[in-house]
């Protein structure tokens, strides 16, 4: 039976609602609307309007007002802003990831973990605003001082995915803010509640604080409304998340105006079983990273070479945790694979699979569940398939559970293998031998922006800056110094002499 309760629209409903105080503003006047269904059970949770071109226009003036007395108010004074949507977030984590659960269909234990993910970047964002720190440089010129300054850049559009509803919209949005931006966010089409939800909430931590109206923008619908944050001049910056070729369009029609993307695509991510590895640990990991939110991460596990050596075993062992992975409703406990997103997904899952099969791969798994789970959602065993690393099925990625697993004799070869794709998003080595693990986070190592050891692909904290290189778009965002996509620099030569010495020793008297 369906978890959802027949009326969780109104529960839905309900929660926004509370979110905002009993203050929801939905930012279209429209006649079109947004029908959100639960890939749970294909039931449906409610229907948001479609943003206009005038409301559009309204948003951004909106934004641009704000920004005018955001950019000069202190950091340190945004912070308190984002310190308050934080504790917000704490106070509402069960309610909106059970929000999270029904909308994208991962399970709440991961749901949980979104939530918590925001939560940790506006903490990060909090402490990062007093720390948005330029350089003093020692000038050439006598009395002079050089010095670099960081100021905030202006509107900076957010694209996000289904998989991550909210956490990917808070590492650009918590950051923009303290950096002295409002932000105008378009989500996923298959999201729409979850984004009015946090919209709701931040909007009412934003009047409880007294920052300016307009800071928070959201614009509800598809291709049209992601194609004018991309086209706007008064956007400096477009953050977008997704698939490679959707990057591709949007990083074409941002630079066509000479604006900055900063963009975090398809990643096709591989792990490396040495034959030193502790197979516990390689099987744990690889499954988790694997399977997690039904495959459908930017970050999931897709391909797994492993040393001839081990390659019967972890495969058995793969085969044998694949076959006993608890797939259900994601809003029970216990369950650790939930519903594809839809049947596009599911079919396009389908036609790989018979993809590799035609190209000589060996298919475990991969069909349909329809035993114990509830009806009207798209449940699939993950998929393992024995495949030569060659075949072209395994150079695309696929938003499902396949895992592709290939052999590999030495370190060299499989690390060509790992880097053989277009895209570099997310890798991963289990070994034991510290030369294999350092090599493997050399210069000539694996090319990805993320190379772990002894961990999966998957999971990574804030605190570290997160992206990819080649076709998954060269984006960084959440920690380190990922700040400075948010802002503009500025070199100053102060003179404080009676002269004027030019540089390079030039001399120009009148």
């Amino acid at each position: 039976m369906p978890h959802l309760s027949a009326d969780h629209s109104s529960k839905v409903a309900e929660i926004i609602r509370g979110l905002g105080n009993g203050v929801v503003v939905e930012p279209s006047t429209g006649r079109f609307t947004i029908e959100s269904c639960s890939p749970i059970d294909g039931a449906r949770l409610g229907d948001v309007m479609v943003t206009t071109k005038e409301d559009y226009e309204r948003a951004i003036l909106e934004a641009e007002l704000a920004f005018r007395t955001w950019r000069v108010t202190p950091a340190p004074i945004r912070g308190q802003l984002v310190r308050e949507i934080g504790e917000a977030l704490r106070e509402n984590k069960e309610t909106l990831a059970w929000l999270v659960t029904a909308e994208c269909g991962k399970i709440i234990q991961e749901a949980l973990g979104e939530v918590q993910e925001m939560i940790d970047i506006c903490d990060f964002a909090v402490g990062l605003s007093r720390q948005l720190y330029g350089l003093t440089i020692t000038s050439e010129r006598p009395q002079h001082r050089l010095m670099e300054q960081w100021h905030p850049l202006g509107i900076v559009g957010v694209i996000s995915a289904f998989n991550f509803p909210v956490a990917v919209w808070s590492w650009n949005a918590m950051l923009a803010l303290i950096c002295g931006n409002p932000v105008v966010w378009k989500p996923s089409e298959k999201t729409p509640l979850t984004a009015l939800a946090c919209h709701t909430l931040a909007q009412r931590c934003a009047r409880e604080v007294g920052a300016p109206e307009g800071l928070f923008q959201l614009v509800q619908g598809g291709r049209d409304q992601g194609a004018w944050l991309a086209d706007d001049s008064r956007i400096p910056l477009v953050s977008a998340t997704g698939s490679t070729e959707m990057g591709r369009k949007v990083a074409t029609r941002v630079a066509s105006r000479l604006g900055r993307s900063l963009l975090e695509l398809g990643g096709n991510n591989a792990a490396i079983v040495a034959p030193t590895a502790n197979l516990d640990l390689a099987i744990r990991g690889s499954v988790f990273a694997a399977a997690g939110t039904c495959g459908q991460r930017c970050t999931t596990l897709r391909r797994l070479i492993v040393h001839e050596s081990v390659h019967a075993e972890v495969l058995q062992r793969l085969k044998n945790a694949f076959g006993l992975l608890p797939i259900g409703d994601p809003l029970v406990d216990g369950t650790l694979v939930g519903p594809l997103i839809d049947e596009a997904a599911f079919n396009l899952m389908q036609e790989r699979l018979e993809l590799a099969r035609a190209q000589g791969g060996k298919v475990f798994g991969g069909d349909l569940v329809v035993e114990g789970v509830p009806s009207g959602g798209f449940y699939v065993r993950p998929a393992i398939v024995e495949i030569d690393y060659k075949a072209d099925v395994c150079q695309v990625e696929t938003f499902a559970p396949i895992l592709y697993v290939h052999s590999y004799r030495e370190l060299d070869e499989a690390i060509a293998i790992q880097n053989g794709v277009s895209q570099g998003l997310s890798s991963a080595i289990f070994t034991n031998d510290l030369r294999e693990a350092e090599r493997f986070c050399a210069a000539d190592g694996s090319d990805c922006g993320i190379a772990n050891v002894n961990i999966g692909t998957s999971g990574a904290e804030i605190g570290g800056a997160f992206g990819g290189e080649k076709d998954t778009g060269g984006g960084r965002e959440s920690g380190s110094d990922s700040w400075r996509n948010y802002m503009r620099r500025a070199t100053n030569t102060i003179n404080y002499s009676a002269e004027l010495p030019l540089a390079q020793g030039i001399r120009f008297d009148i």
